[in-house]
């Protein structure tokens, strides 16, 4: 049920033999008979300052809204919001499965993974736990002597403090 229209100063609706209608930029709306009553650019209502626009059906559709009835702009934008609605879960599931099909890859590498390093521990010789041929008490001859061992003094070589034997 479209909204009823009438001029708000004369009250008359709109009819055949009836003048156009316009709405202005204030929102409210006129006869042509009455708005040629006022001046020019203003509201007969609120006396601001105004732009008018003919009524027709050739105006933009957020303007015939304006006039249309809560049920029909309800059932318009339900069909569009339902449309967009299954639009975006369609893509959601697209989505979705990509990242199984990734998951489903990665998991089949890591299990790869994993028996390719089961398989090599598998070779690997068990490691002995015999002693290295020189004993734990004898030096290694690859090591380096620590200075305590060689006697020299745990103090730095080029102190910027005398040692106690400098003083």
């Amino acid at each position: 049920m479209a909204v009823r229209m009438f001029c708000n100063s004369c009250s008359c609706e709109p009819r055949k033999p009836t003048p156009r209608f316009c709405l202005t930029s204030c929102g409210h709306v006129f006869c042509e008979i009455c708005l040629q009553k006022g001046e020019k650019d203003e509201c007969l209502i609120c006396k601001t300052a105004c732009q008018t626009l003919v009524l027709s059906k050739q105006i933009n559709p957020d303007i015939q809204a304006l006039f249309m009835g809560v049920d029909v702009l309800c059932n318009k934008y339900s069909k569009e919001i339902k449309q967009i609605s299954e639009f975006q879960e369609k893509h959601r599931k697209h989505l979705l499965i990509h990242y199984k099909q990734k998951a489903a890859k990665l998991e089949e590498s890591l299990k790869k993974a994993t028996q390719q390093i089961q398989q090599l521990q598998c070779m690997k010789p068990p490691e002995k736990t015999s002693q290295l041929p020189f004993s734990s008490t004898s030096r290694n001859p690859f090591s380096i002597p620590s200075r305590k061992q060689n006697g020299y003094s745990s103090y730095p070589l080029h102190s910027s403090h005398p040692s106690a034997s400098e003083t």
